[in-house]
């Protein structure tokens, strides 16, 4: 028997050889170009399902991971404001102690009218143009005193007057399972400062003052009792301080964990989308010398055709 070969069967069978080769260069071309196995789901099609899963989480990773660094940032500003408000007290106190020791007053007042304006300045601190300190009352300054004057009166004023945050504390959600208190209140940073600046100042201005010379028994006696009231005050917002740094820190563990599995899920996802590239470039390399080899084959058939013989 024998098996006739056609012209138009042998061109045939030399176009869909080299389109097959075209088709597999034109793949590996893409894989090496862009180092992945697909474009789309549908190039994953065995894996599409846990593709779309893995990468809503990684969606949701990447929400919690900016919304930290605003936290982070915000926590940081808080507590320069926080060391602000503490160190005032310290100051304050150490004052106190200076005059003390040097049995003079002298100056007194007006260092203490410049550690109660440290010490406003930080419970009034903004942060992207709101009040740190101020509760939910974001756009409303917390604290309206500005000096010692503002302090005294009478009768004397109320403490609680000058403050004007409500209780809401803001909390904030660093992970599914993770929930911390980033809010601080004016009031509980000032209440007691404040009491004692006025304790100071009523004093200063009562009959036993003023507080601008040589002390008196009575001055210094006062002064004395003083010390504790200002030492136990620095204490209670070194803790606050403290607090804050407890947050911070929880947001850094976090943020640490989130990376982690940030990048774990990254590699999960590479395992099944990236092309290996020493495979790809072997495969590329191979589809172009088939291209090569059938548009060859191509050209010879064209020059061995009974058309090209008769002539």
């Amino acid at each position: 028997m024998v098996t006739r070969v056609s012209t138009v069967g042998s061109y045939s069978a030399v176009l869909q050889n080299l389109l097959a080769a075209q088709a597999r260069q034109a793949e590996a071309s893409d894989q090496v170009a862009t180092q992945k196995v697909g474009k789309d789901l549908k190039d994953y099609s065995r894996h599409a399902e846990m593709l779309t899963a893995m990468r809503s989480v990684q969606t949701r990773l990447e929400v919690y991971a900016e919304q930290n660094l605003m936290i982070a940032d915000k926590l940081t500003t808080q507590d320069a404001a926080l060391n602000q408000v503490t160190d005032a007290a310290g100051s304050t106190r150490q004052t106190i102690l200076d005059a003390l020791a040097a049995g003079d007053a002298g100056t007194l007042m007006e260092e203490l009218e410049a550690q109660l304006r440290n010490a406003l300045e930080g419970m009034n601190a903004r942060y992207g143009g709101k009040y740190l300190f101020a509760g939910g009352q974001v756009d409303t300054k917390p604290v309206t005193a500005t000096k010692l004057d503002d302090l005294f009166g009478t009768p004397l004023p109320a403490i609680a007057g000058f403050f004007k945050n409500d209780n809401f504390q803001t909390q904030a959600k660093l992970d599914d399972s993770t929930v911390v208190t980033t809010g601080m209140l004016a009031s509980d940073l000032g209440t007691e400062m404040l009491t004692a600046y006025q304790a100071l100042k009523a004093f200063h201005e009562g009959a036993l003052g003023p507080l601008d010379g040589k002390l008196t028994a009575a001055q210094q006696s006062f002064l004395e009792s003083q010390l504790g009231t200002w030492e136990n005050i620095r204490s209670d917002l070194t803790v606050l301080t403290g607090r804050n740094g407890l947050v911070q820190r929880r947001v850094d563990s976090v943020k640490e964990n989130l990376e982690t599995r940030s990048n774990t899920l990254a590699g999960m996802v590479g395992d099944i989308t990236d092309a290996d590239m020493a495979k790809a470039v072997t495969q590329l390399q191979a589809a172009q010398m088939s291209v090569q080899a059938a548009a060859q084959v191509f050209i010879t058939l064209q020059n061995t055709s009974l058309l090209n013989l008769l002539q």
